[in-house]
Formats: C-alpha cells, structure tokens, sequence
C-alpha cells in the first residue's frame, strides 16, 4: 500500500485523530503502511493507543472503506496531499497537530504560504462585513493569499473581498469537501476553488459538528503567517483561532469597534492582551515587511471596489420583494409574498443573517441595503 494511501485510511478510523496518529508513526517509523498491518499487540505497545482503540485500528478493514473513499477523490476531481508531501503547506507542518492529510479542491501554490488569516463573527454587523469585504480585498490585490473559515458573516465577506480584487483565496471546511456549509455559499465555494483552494482535513460525507469547527480554526490558523479579527464576542470561535494564531507564534491583529458593541468585545480584549490594533492593511502588511516590501506593492485603486452581489433563493428573494420599502409584521410579508408562514419565517431568518434584513421590535422587519 502506497504511503499517502495509508494516510488516507489512518485518518478515515474513528478515534484517530492527527496526535494519535503522530504517535503511530514515531513508533512505526514514519510508516503508515506498517501501522496498518501491525497486531493488535504491537499496537498496544503504542503510547496513547489504547485496548479498544488498537483493535480497531488491526481491524480498520472491516470498518474502513478505503476503496470507496479514494474513488470519491477521483471522481471530484479532489487531490489529498499528506503531512509528507512536498506541496502540503510549509507553516501547517509547523503545529502541534498537523492534519495527516489534506483534501483539497483547486490547487495551493507556494505563494498560499505567505496568506494572512481574516476571520471574525458569524453574527456579525454591516460595518463587520464592510471590514471584512475591504481588508480581503486589499490584501488580495497586494498578492497576499486570504484564508478564512468559509462561515457566514466576517469569513463569506473576506472571501468575497478577495474574488473582487482577481486574487487568491483559501477556505477551510469544517466538513468533508463534498459538503457546502452553510448551504447558502454553494456558488461562493465553487469560484474559491476556481480561484484558490476549499481545504479540510475531514473525508467525503463528514457533516459539521462542534467538534468540527476547532479542527477547522487550527488550520485556519496554521497555514497563517497571521490572523485578523474582525467583530468577535467574547464567546465566538473567532478568538479561538487568534488563540490558536498566538499559540503557534503568528500574529495576531484585531480591529476596533464600537465600545458600547458586545460584537466589539472580543477584539478589544485581544488588543488588551497584546494583538497589533488594525485599522488598515498597512497595520498587517508593515509586521511581514520583508516579506512585502512597500516598494513591491501595487498601488491600491481608489474610490469604491464593487463586491460580488449576495445570491437569494427563490423564497428569500420573493419575501424580500414583498418586503419592500416598509416596515411591516410577519402577517403582512405572509400575505404579500404568498408563501407558507414556515417558508417566511425561514427566508427572514436568512435574510438576517445576510445582513440584508433586521428585525426590529414588535416582530416588524425593513431591509438593511437596497442592494439586490
């Protein structure tokens, strides 16, 4: 069995996460293969590997379908790089716990090893998204490959950023590669991986889950030469990737927000703890300075960069349509838009979290933007 192979299998048991593997191998010798076809009484011998979890591993063929996996990478056009392939991203190497391997669809290139992370709230507010949106932007157009977590609000907005400015962006699924989640940024994914890489360490059909998106926010932060908050409570996952960032040695920014904001306070708290106030893309650039001298930067366009529109289903935009220019109650947009009260309720929901609509007190709504 070919080494990346083995990989492969080794990360599709249950139970054998990137540590436990690590310590297999430094007891196999780097072998993959040879963890595979070891006894169960060998396996045993292995620090962490315990009773139930080495006779899983001596018996993965029963419970693995290898074959059926490296069928799906074929046919979707995936290619799976291991932790021992050259192409597999340098600063990713250097964590703790590197995924074993990699699925990636759309191609990493060397210069995806100088990318800044840019992550922030799913939740977040129209200022958040028009950081988010600029800052990808910018940054793309300077060369600097964006990477984000592929989540609504900060994370959509900076991919978007970068697709505008025709440069290189990175998406790290919390899920298998054939997953699109949330399912409102199927077409998103699609120019990302025409553009830069969707990337996870999770095999075909994994859904997402709470234990998905740690893993996911690690490589977010372990193939970043830094990481840019942008909006984030003092509960989001955003301040886990900067933790993480900080952990691994990277830097760490955070932009400011309103003081009265508990969107705001995550940032705020990482700027009292030591992450570089970012209030501009020279504020990130200026830290990597030898790796983008200012004399090699394109100058950026002035004036407004035009974004990609915000996609709507069927329902969203009829509801929105409905909608209009006014204020108005559930009953009301039921009644204009014709849809079932459960359709509604689930287009304005979406709606809000595209910051296209708020909700205001009494259960009224109004639109955000006159876009779309």
């Amino acid at each position: 069995m070919e080494t990346l192979e083995a990989l492969v299998a080794l990360n599709l048991i249950s139970g054998v996460g990137p540590i436990r593997i690590r310590h297999l191998l430094d007891h196999f010798g780097g072998d993959p293969a040879a963890v595979l076809s070891a006894s169960q009484g060998e396996l045993d011998r292995v620090p962490g590997i315990g009773g139930q979890l080495s006779s899983c591993i001596a018996g993965w063929q029963s419970g693995v379908d290898l074959s059926g996996e490296l069928r799906r990478i074929q046919e979707a056009g995936v290619t799976v790089l291991g932790f021992t392939d050259a192409e597999y991203p340098a600063l990713l190497k250097q964590i703790y716990d590197p995924p074993p391997v990699l699925y990636v669809k759309g191609r990493l290139t060397a210069e995806d090893g100088q990318g800044v992370a840019v992550v922030g709230s799913r939740l977040t507010t129209s200022y958040g998204m028009d950081v988010a949106r600029k800052l990808g932007y910018q940054l793309a157009y300077t060369g600097v490959s964006v990477i984000s977590g592929g989540a609504r609000g900060a994370d959509t907005a900076a991919h978007q950023g970068a697709l505008s400015a025709q440069g290189r962006t990175i998406a790290v699924l919390g899920t298998g590669i054939d997953r699109v989640y949330p399912s409102e940024n199927g077409d998103l994914f699609e120019r990302i991986a025409e553009r830069g890489a969707l990337v996870t360490q999770f095999p075909f059909g994994r859904s997402a889950d709470r234990g998905t998106f740690p893993a996911r926010n690690r490589i977010v932060a372990g193939m970043s030469l830094g990481t840019v908050v942008i909006e984030a409570s003092l509960s989001s996952g955003a301040l886990i990737t900067a933790n993480l960032a900080n952990d691994y040695g990277r830097q760490v920014f955070a932009v400011p927000g309103r003081i009265d904001s508990p969107r705001s306070k995550g940032c705020h708290d990482l700027i009292k703890k030591g992450a570089k106030l970012c209030e501009g893309i020279e504020d990130v650039l200026s830290e990597f300075e030898y790796r983008f001298p200012g004399s090699n930067r394109p100058e950026l366009p002035t004036g407004q960069q035009e974004f990609p529109s915000i996609t709507l289903t069927p329902s969203e935009q009829t509801v929105w349509d409905a909608l209009g220019r006014e204020t108005l109650e559930v009953d009301p947009i039921i009644r204009g838009s014709g849809l079932p009260p459960s359709a509604v309720q689930v287009a304005l929901f979406s709606l809000e979290l595209k910051r296209l609509v708020r909700q205001l007190p009494g259960r009224r709504f109004e639109r955000v933007s006159s876009e779309n």
